[in-house]
């Protein structure tokens, strides 16, 4: 691993809170605290420290350790399941008045990018169906699995007021089978050996059809008949903005989210102009709802945010946030900091 890489396990990126709660779930299943951070170096202090955080390093020793005391490999997905919106602290209160479905899975993808970095999120529509990818950015390895089950729990667990059916795929194979697993959560179709791990959910409720021919099929469908009334410059909006919030760096451009779209960025332009909108409004939006998440709630280091929102330096993203804000980004991490 090279030495960039190996610092970035030690910087302290997640709330110990979450390490807290998995530690009572692992106590409910009879496993002693001793017994799962006797090969890690958390401490009970650090557990107990309402203010404290844990590295990426930290979190897979704590994992790696406790895998193989759970038993049974549906464990993790019903960890994940008790993370609902208010284990997730202020971010997860932070959504939990949004009415909106569409917005609420937007915002549920958007907070737990910032707020639980330990995998990342793609987050894709197709009229009233959603799709969350996950994606393994940190290599890993053994523990992907568990990690993954982890976020397709609290997933499932707090998209369950917007959505009534469930398709959860998983690109690793279980020794179960599907129905030891439904009986975890009886609206889902659960997949294994699949092409990615992903969850894919339709707003309206309805059965959805998970193979890549209907996808196809239905993108197809939306492709070949432009947007002309309000509703579907809304949808145009949506998807916009999903995209610029899966990839919100230097390679999201109008051009680039044009082509995602299948349209020409003439047009791409016309449809955000008739909702009332533009692609730099709607990307700078996001940038700043970002970079005020990663200022309050983590440690990550403004060249890094920078460098994440797609800024050239970290004197280019200072000016923007001043004029989008009014503050520096010192200004907000500082009070922050003060507040706690």
């Amino acid at each position: 691993m090279e030495t960039s890489s190996r610092v970035a396990l030690e910087v302290p990126i997640i709330s110990a809170r979450y390490a807290r709660r998995f530690i009572h779930f692992m106590e409910s299943k009879g496993v002693k605290r001793q017994a799962i951070l006797q090969d890690t170096d958390i401490t009970s202090e650090l557990l107990d420290n309402p203010d404290a955080s844990l590295s990426m390093q930290q979190v897979m020793d704590l994992l790696g350790t406790a895998e193989w005391l759970m038993g049974d490999e549906r464990a993790p997905f019903q960890f994940g399941q008790q993370l609902d919106l208010p284990a997730h602290g202020l971010l997860g209160f932070a959504v939990l008045g949004q009415e909106n479905p569409r917005r609420l899975i937007s915002m549920i993808v958007q907070y737990l990018r910032v707020g639980l970095p330990l995998m990342d999120m793609e987050l894709s529509s197709t009229g009233a169906t959603f799709r969350i990818r996950l994606i393994d950015t940190w290599g890993l390895g053994d523990l992907r699995p568990c990690l993954t089950k982890i976020y397709m729990g609290s997933i499932l667990r707090i998209s369950s007021q917007v959505c009534s059916h469930f398709s959860v795929a998983f690109d690793f194979p279980s020794r179960l089978g599907p129905e030891p697993w439904q009986l975890l959560a009886t609206d889902c179709e659960f997949r294994f050996e699949a092409g990615d791990s992903e969850i894919i959910m339709p707003l309206s409720g309805t059965p959805i059809r998970t193979d890549d021919a209907g996808l196809e099929f239905i993108l197809a469908r939306s492709r070949a008949h432009p947007m002309q009334n309000e509703e579907q410059q809304d949808e145009t909006v949506m998807q916009v903005r999903e995209m610029i919030m899966s990839q919100p760096g230097r390679p999201c451009t109008t051009e680039n989210i044009a082509r995602r779209l299948g349209i020409s960025t003439r047009s791409l332009r016309q449809h955000l102009a008739a909702a009332g909108s533009s692609f730099r409004e709607l990307r700078n939006n996001i940038r700043e709802n970002f970079a005020t998440l990663y200022l309050r709630d983590t440690s990550v280091s403004l060249e890094s945010i920078a460098e994440k929102l797609g800024f050239s330096d970290q004197a280019s993203f200072t000016r923007a946030y001043r004029s989008w804000t009014g503050q520096t980004p010192g200004d907000v991490r500082r009070q922050s900091r003060d507040s706690r």
